[in-house]
C-alpha cells in the first residue's frame, strides 16, 4: 500500500496515528539539523518533519522539488500551526522515506503565483495541472458535469452517445474532415454538434436525450473559443418552448446550488431579441447593471415598431448627426467629472479599429445643474437638458453619444456600455444574472449572395404563427435593395438563448419536424431538391415516419464552467487546451504525417 491517507485529510484528531503518505515534494526547508518538507497530492499539502537522525539518509538521497516521495511516520501536533489549510495543525514525524521517482528541475514553479508564461505552461501542461489554481478549475468542471448528470437523470433524460465520424453538413462553421482509407477520396467530418442525431433520436422515441459531448469547428479562435469544445446537449419530444425554458432554468439553478452553493431565487427575466438589440445593442446583454441605450435616431428600415427621439437632435445643423443612419447615447452615472484627458481617451478608444467609430460626442450633466458638451456650438442648454432627460441622466452623469451606420454604431455603443461598466466596477464577478432572449429572426440576409441564411441552423422552426408566412411565400429576393420588405425578413424563430452576465451560455429552438416545412427551409437557404437529398436525405426520410414535435438546447459547458469560476477564458477549465492558433504545443499538433500514411489514404499534398 503506497499510502494510508491522502495529503489533505489528516487533522488534529489523527495525532499519534501511524500513517503512510505519498505525493510530490512542494518545498524543502532546512533549519539546522532538521528538515521540513511540504508534501502535495491532489487533495492537499501535509508538512513532514525529518529529524536529525535522518540526515545521513537525506544526504544520500537528497530531495528536490517535484520528487515523488513516500513516507511513513507518526502524526504530531504542530508547534507553529497554519490555520489556513485543513492539515495545518499537524505534521508527520518521518520515520522512513522512499524516493519513488526523481524529478528534473521544473521549468516553472508549481504554485498558484507561478513564474511560467502561458505558452510555457501549455507546453508542460501535465505540470501546470499540478498547480492548485488549475486543479480547482478542473474540480469545478467535474462538479458542473456531475450536477448536470444528476439533474437530467432525475428528470428522465437518457445519456446516449452519437458518432464522431459523420457526414459533412453545413452548420455555419467549417468542418474538420477525416480521410477514409477504406473509401479512397471520401471523407468523414467531425460533428459541429450532434444536431441531426438528437433529432433522429426523437423520431426513434427516446423523448428525453442528453450528452456531455465534444464538438468540433474549424474557425478562428479567441479566449472563449477552442477548435474542440464541450456541450451539454439536450433534446425533448412532445414539448413547447415553455417546457424547454422551465426545464433548463431548473438545470442552471441546480448547478448554481451544487457547485457554488448559490440559491438562485430570482425570476429569470425574458426579453425579445428586438428589445435586447434596441435597449442594449446586442443579443446577449449583461443586465446586472442598467445603462440602457437612448436611441436618438434610427433608420426607417430597422426597428419599425420602435419610436426614436430624433426630434431632440434634428434641425441643429450638426452634420455628424444629420448625416448618420443611427445616433445612440448612454448616460454613465457619476462620470461628469471626467477631465478633458479622460474624454479624449474615450474618443481614442471608440476610434480603435476593433470599434471603428469616427468620434464621440459627450454631454456633462454637472452637479450644479449646468451642462457642458462637445457640441455646445449646435445645441443650447435647453436642448442638452432635453437629451439628458430622455437619457434619464442625473446630476453628475456623463452622456456619451455615437453616430454612424446602424449595425456598426449599435455594436460600438454596446461595447462602450460594457467598457464603462468595467471601468466603474458595475460588473461584479460574484453576482450572477440569468436572462432568456427570445424571438430571434429566423433568417439573416447574405448580401454577397443575395439570399437568406439561417440565423441559428436550418432545423429551427418558425414561430407557430409565422409558419404560414414561410410556406406561402417565395424565398427568392427579387429586389436586393429592399430585402427588408421581403416577408422572410419578418419571420421570427421559435428559438431561445440563455444569457449569463453578458455571455451566451446556451441556445436552442423548437425544431422543424414536418418534411414539407423542412424542405421549404432548405429551399430558402438556396438548396435545390438534389442537394437537399444528398446532404439531408436521411433526415427528410425520417420525417416520413411519424416524427414527433420536439425541441432542445445546448449549453456551452466550457463557458459555463469559466463563468462559474470567475474566468474570462474557457481554456483555464479544459485539461489539455489548444492555444490561440489551434495548436497543442505539448503534443506539437497538428503535425505532418509520413509518406506511407499519405499513400495509404491516396492523398497527395500541394501546400501553397
Amino acid at each position: 500500500m503506497y499510502r494510508s491517507h491522502t495529503c489533505g485529510e489528516l487533522t488534529i484528531k489523527d495525532v499519534s496515528k501511524e500513517v503512510t503518505l505519498a505525493g510530490w515534494v512542494q518545498t524543502v526547508r532546512k533549519f539546522g539539523s532538521i528538515t521540513f518538507v511540504d508534501l502535495r497530492d491532489r487533495y492537499g499539502i501535509t508538512q513532514l518533519l525529518f529529524s536529525e537522525n535522518l540526515n545521513a539518509d537525506l544526504d544520500a538521497n537528497p530531495l528536490g522539488r517535484e520528487f515523488v516521495l513516500q513516507v511513513k511516520g507518526k502524526v504530531n501536533e504542530r508547534s507553529n500551526k497554519n490555520l489556513n489549510i485543513p492539515t495545518g495543525e499537524i505534521e508527520i514525524a518521518v520515520e522512513t522515506f522512499t524516493v519513488l521517482n526523481k524529478s528534473a528541475v521544473p521549468p516553472f514553479s508549481i504554485q498558484d503565483d507561478t513564474d511560467g508564461g502561458d505558452e510555457l505552461r501549455m507546453k508542460y501542461r501535465y505540470l501546470d495541472l499540478r498547480r492548485n489554481a488549475v486543479k480547482k478549475n478542473i474540480e469545478l468542471r467535474y462538479a458542473v458535469g456531475r450536477s448536470t448528470r444528476n439533474y437530467l437523470h432525475e428528470n428522465g433524460f437518457m445519456d446516449i452517445e452519437t458518432p464522431f465520424l459523420i457526414k459533412s453538413t453545413p452548420e455555419g462553421a467549417r468542418d474538420f474532415v477525416v480521410p477514409s482509407r477504406m473509401n479512397p477520396g471520401q471523407f468523414y467530418a467531425l460533428p459541429q454538434s450532434p444536431q441531426t442525431f438528437k433529432q433522429l433520436l426523437m423520431v426513434s422515441g427516446y423523448d428525453r436525450y442528453y450528452q456531455i459531448v465534444k464538438c468540433f469547428r474549424d474557425e478562428d479562435l479567441r479566449a472563449d473559443r477552442q477548435p474542440e469544445f464541450t456541450q451539454i446537449d439536450c433534446e425533448m419530444a412532445f414539448v413547447e418552448q415553455e417546457d424547454i425554458l422551465n426545464m433548463f432554468e431548473g438545470l442552471v439553478k441546480r448547478i448554481f446550488k451544487d457547485v457554488r452553493n448559490i440559491d438562485y431565487t430570482d425570476i429569470v427575466e425574458r426579453m425579445t431579441w428586438e428589445d435586447a438589440m434596441w435597449n442594449y445593442g446586442n443579443d446577449k446583454p449583461d443586465i446586472r447593471f442598467d445603462l440602457k441605450l437612448l436611441n436618438l435616431k434610427k433608420p426607417s428600415t430597422v426597428f419599425i415598431n420602435k419610436s426614436d427621439n430624433a426630434a431632440l437632435i434634428n434641425g441643429a445643423g450638426f452634420g455628424v448627426f444629420d448625416d448618420a443612419e443611427t445616433v445612440i447615447a448612454i448616460a454613465v452615472p457619476g462620470a461628469s467629472e471626467y477631465t478633458r484627458k479622460q474624454t479624449d481617451e474615450l474618443t481614442e478608444w471608440v476610434k480603435r479599429p476593433q470599434i471603428g467609430m469616427k468620434g464621440l460626442v459627450f454631454i456633462k450633466v454637472n452637479a450644479d445643474g449646468t451642462y457642458k458638451s462637445s457640441v455646445d456650438k449646435f445645441y443650447d442648454t435647453e436642448k442638452l437638458k432635453a437629451i439628458a432627460t430622455a437619457a434619464n441622466a442625473k446630476a453628475g452623469d456623463l452622456i456619451l453619444i455615437l453616430a454612424g451606420a446602424e449595425e456598426k454604431t449599435r455594436k460600438a455603443t454596446s461595447d462602450l456600455r460594457m467598457y464603462m461598466a468595467d471601468k466603474l466596477g458595475m460588473r461584479k464577478a460574484t453576482e450572477f444574472k440569468l436572462l432568456w432572449v427570445l424571438d430571434f429572426p429566423l433568417f439573416e440576409y447574405a448580401e454577397e449572395e443575395n439570399r437568406w441564411v439561417a440565423r441559428h441552423h436550418p432545423f429551427t422552426s418558425p414561430k407557430p404563427d409565422h409558419i404560414a408566412m414561410m410556406i406561402n411565400n417565395d424565398p427568392v429576393i427579387k429586389d436586393a435593395a429592399n430585402y427588408l420588405a421581403h416577408p422572410y425578413s419578418n419571420i421570427k424563430a421559435n428559438a431561445y438563448d440563455m444569457v449569463l452576465n453578458g455571455n451566451e451560455i446556451g441556445g436552442g429552438s423548437i425544431r422543424i419536424f414536418q418534411r414539407e416545412l423542412q424542405e421549404k427551409m432548405f429551399a430558402a437557404l438556396g438548396m435545390d431538391a438534389a442537394e437537399q437529398q444528398h446532404k439531408f436525405g436521411f433526415l427528410l426520410g425520417a420525417f416520413e415516419y411519424g416524427a414527433p414535435p420536439h425541441g432542445g438546447l445546448a449549453f456551452g459547458f466550457d463557458r459555463l464552467c469559466a463563468l462559474l469560476g470567475g474566468s474570462e477564458s474557457i481554456r483555464d477549465f479544459i485539461a489539455f487546451p489548444k492555444n490561440n492558433s489551434g495548436r497543442d504545443v505539448m503534443l506539437d499538433a497538428p503535425s505532418s504525417i509520413d509518406d506511407k500514411q499519405l499513400m495509404e489514404l491516396q492523398i497527395r499534398l500541394d501546400v501553397k
